[in-house]
């Protein structure tokens, strides 16, 4: 732990405070693993999305029959009064001598009476047609959620054969839905034609990527070996053997584009290896092959790793945790640098971070650091710091490893690193 006394003294030029404090770490947090509050209203607008399509299919069907069962009710409602009203009509026979007025009273008496009983007619059919509709409507409910299922089964056998497959099975997994020949049907087999597309694809750059493996790196560990011949000629002028140096040079840089670009092919694919690992194993690895590096760049490396598991490539991981301690390293002050790196969990993710003194790092170029031969504008004349692939292939291989990398300028200069995967 850094005390406040070292801290203010780390603020002096080329000396920025660094990282400390776990699990406090710098930079953002990527959307997947700090997700914003949402209010209830965004909330309820979301949900018709994560209803399934079997149930908004079932429930689209059983609206539908509750709104044609309604209007069936109400028609045959109007259709009923109609002929109960036409059909009862009584009138009163009185005999000779009957006053008026007791007749009028009588004939008010009987329709009263007949309203009256067709009311409670219609009240009960309305009542029992109501009931009909609902015990109907349930059994309309359960029939339609099997209906759905039975027309959507072909998208579930083609969403379960799409999670199947990888670059290892794309030559033999297929849809290979029967069935009548109809839109679903047509579907599957434009699905299985372009899966037939890839699966040609991917063979063809496996073999362009190891016949580039081999046609490339031949010819340059011959012209390497030449050149080293040569120079241990003891008959060699001091020019010869400046040129040899200088050709050395330049061919070892070659060899390190080649080993970049095949390695970044290699990252960009789907992962070949998945196996049981710690972080903190693969920091410590990567620690240990940059030391020298830093060591005689006059770098200090300082390390707080904590074991965190998952599952992956160890190689591709340890060579990403390599790449981003010999960038921090190449692009650090010229005395006195420093590079912290740090593993550990946080918030249910794994992370890895390396952060590094340097010169300062503008928010804009970050992103772009990202791809491939892409180098800040300082530095783009000096290529012998690299070839411009580091972070790429860091990029290319936590996301084969389904996470994220992302990057912020440090304070005092320098950039703050942060890889997050998946934890096992």
């Amino acid at each position: 732990m850094i005390s406040p006394h070292s801290e203010r003294k780390a603020t002096r030029p080329h000396e920025a405070p660094p990282p400390s404090g776990p699990p406090a770490w710098d930079g953002p947090p990527p959307p997947e693993y700090a997700q914003p509050q949402r209010s209830v209203r965004e909330r309820v607008m979301d949900l018709p999305g994560k209803v399934s399509m079997r149930w908004r299919l079932t429930l689209t069907y059983s609206a539908m029959f509750f709104a044609g069962g309604a209007m069936l009710l109400l028609v045959m409602y109007f259709i009923v009064r109609a002929v109960l009203y036409a059909g009862f009509e009584y009138t009163v026979h009185l005999p000779p001598g009957v006053p008026d007025a007791v007749g009028d009273y009588l004939q008010g008496q009987v329709q009263l009476l007949r309203t009256n009983g067709i009311n409670q007619v219609l009240d009960k059919l309305v009542v029992q047609s109501v009931l009909a509709l609902l015990g109907v409507g349930i059994l309309a409910l359960i029939f339609g959620y099997f209906v759905a299922d039975r027309a959507l089964r072909p998208v579930t056998q083609m969403t379960a054969t799409a999670r199947k497959l990888s670059e290892s099975n794309l030559s033999h997994q297929r849809i290979d839905l029967e069935g009548p020949d109809d839109e679903l049907k047509e579907l599957a087999d434009t699905f299985d034609a372009m899966l037939t597309r890839l699966n040609v694809a991917f063979d063809t750059q496996r073999r362009f990527v190891a016949n580039a493996s081999h046609e490339l790196r031949t010819p340059l560990t011959i012209n390497r070996t030449v050149l080293e011949i040569a120079l241990s000629d003891p008959e060699a002028s001091e020019d010869l053997k400046a040129l040899g140096r200088t050709l050395l040079e330049v061919n070892a840089r070659n060899e390190k584009l080649i080993e970049g670009l095949l390695l970044l092919a290699r990252s960009e694919r789907e992962l070949a290896v998945r196996k049981p690992l710690d972080v903190k194993d693969v920091a410590t690895s990567a620690v240990e092959q940059v030391t020298p590096f830093a060591e005689e760049a006059g770098v200090t490396i300082t390390t707080e790793l904590v074991g965190a598991p998952t599952v992956g490539d160890p190689v591709l991981l340890e060579r990403s945790v390599s790449n981003l301690l010999e960038n921090a390293v190449k692009y650090n002050v010229p005395e006195n640098g420093k590079v912290w790196i740090r593993t550990g969990m946080v918030d249910g993710a794994l992370v890895v971070q390396v952060a590094n003194t340097g010169q300062h790092v503008p928010a804009y170029e970050v992103n772009s650091l990202f791809e491939p031969f892409r180098r800040l504008h300082a530095d783009r004349v000096d290529s012998a710091k690299g070839a411009g692939l580091g972070l790429s292939i860091v990029r290319a291989v936590v996301q084969a490893h389904g996470g994220n990398v992302t990057a912020v300028p440090r304070e005092g200069g320098g950039l703050v690193v942060t890889i997050r995967l998946p934890s096992r």
